[in-house]
């Protein structure tokens, strides 16, 4: 299953199985010292950040690559929401001729396939970008049992690719405990974290047998330019 149809399938559900996300949302627009008037969210999702902004914007441009997420974002006076793989030539037309007060971006970009060209299309375009992504250190007891390929990129990764712009890193890592080994592997399942290593039965039923923990750990980076 691609990482588009993980989003897309789980859509409706996202925001009951997205905790961290939520938190790591709140946190990256509590950074925020000023009120940017012209913003561009890459990742956009079920809205998480643009529920945290409180002040008026003359243009909120919100990207993501699942319609169904792009369907049930909030809709608002001066927002538009456009389905786009930020990866994509399309996109880097979309926003060709644009400039942002703001860039921003919430647990979406780790899934780029060329995350040092997508900056290199983003960052003249703005000269305030902040973002939070997830690194493949999370779920990393799994992919210890599972011994399956990341597919997101590794904190060294994306630091590599930030580094030619002098950006400012901090690290974070997150636990989330659940009352029960179903509860765990039903939120892997629906949160849409797990990306496009999907486990088969025989590979689920070994981690479920040989996973003895009580929770998940989740590792962040936060970027500033």
């Amino acid at each position: 299953m691609s990482i588009e149809n993980q989003f897309t399938k789980y859509a409706k559900d996202y925001d009951n199985n997205n905790i961290i996300q939520r938190i790591v949302s709140k946190a990256l627009v509590r950074e925020i010292t000023d009120e940017p008037k012209r913003i561009l969210e890459l990742g956009c999702g079920s809205g998480q950040i643009f529920r945290e902004i409180t002040w008026e914007f003359d243009s909120y441009k919100a990207i993501d690559f699942s319609h169904t997420m792009c369907e049930i974002h909030p809709k608002a006076p001066n927002l538009v929401v456009k389905c786009f793989d930020f990866d994509s030539s399309s996109f880097k037309d979309e926003i060709e001729n644009d400039t942002y007060d703001l860039i921003i971006s919430s647990s979406a970009l780790q899934w780029s396939k060329n995350i040092s060209k997508l900056l290199e299309n983003l960052l003249p375009k703005t000269k305030n970008f902040k973002a939070v992504l997830f690194t493949s250190n999370t779920f990393k007891e799994i992919y210890e049992i599972t011994k399956k390929e990341k597919s997101i990129l590794s904190q060294e990764e994306i630091k590599e690719a930030f580094v030619p712009y002098k950006a400012l890193f901090e690290v974070f890592d997150y636990k989330l405990f659940f009352e029960s080994k179903k509860e765990l592997f039903d939120y892997i399942k629906n949160s849409g974290v797990s990306g496009e290593n999907k486990l088969d039965f025989k590979e689920a039923k070994h981690l479920y047998k040989n996973y003895h923990l009580n929770y998940l750990t989740f590792e962040v980076i936060f970027i500033t330019i």
